[in-house]
């Protein structure tokens, strides 16, 4: 199977994840899509993050009823902070049978040469990349190598920062989030604070 990897910290998952996982899904040649829940981003601060496996579980929530997308924890089992090419190497060795892609947004392609062996990344993985709204055109070294392929997704441009905060201001965010998503960050009174 052809498995497309979007990885977040997906805290939480929104329907901007699911638009974007389900037409990657749908609408290219990859099989299913792997949502992998990332459990520190070195870019992020840690106190900011649920716990793993409370986000684990919105993720399931909110795929259950998709079948070609799957929530994925792989990345728990690694030594932290991760990268993404050792998760790579992980996964073909768990599931050889698999051939695994990464799936990020446009504006995540410019800083592409930052990444951890990125090189070999490019040499063994496609990319597809969704487009994103930017302030700053997007001249990224990236965009016609042959390995990186541009999906025409619709633009989604809603975040998990901006839920959370909303909550935390008593605002109603219930049409972000799945509706089984939602129900759980209530009953357990998340981001309330």
């Amino acid at each position: 199977m052809k498995i497309g990897l979007y990885f977040g910290t997906f805290n939480p998952i929104h329907v901007g994840h699911l638009i974007i996982a389900n037409h990657m899904a749908e609408h290219s040649d990859l099989d299913q899509v792997w949502l992998v829940v990332t459990p520190h981003n070195p870019l992020k601060k840690k106190s900011t993050l649920l716990d793993d496996y409370h986000r684990l579980q919105m993720v399931y929530l909110a795929t259950e009823d998709y079948p070609k997308l799957k929530p994925s924890d792989i990345e728990f089992k690694l030594p932290q902070p991760n990268y993404t090419v050792t998760t790579l190497v992980h996964l073909e060795e768990k599931y050889p049978h698999h051939q695994f892609s990464l799936i990020m947004g446009e504006d995540n392609l410019k800083s592409l040469h930052k990444w951890k062996n990125y090189e070999a990344i490019l040499a063994h993985h496609e990319i597809y990349v969704y487009p994103r709204i930017s302030a700053e055109a997007e001249n990224s070294e990236f965009k016609n190598h042959p390995k990186i392929r541009m999906i025409d997704a619709p633009v989604v441009e809603i975040s998990s920062t901006f839920i959370r905060e909303n909550i935390k201001l008593g605002k109603n965010v219930r049409p972000l989030v799945p509706t089984k998503v939602w129900e759980y960050i209530d009953h357990n009174l998340f981001y309330k604070k």
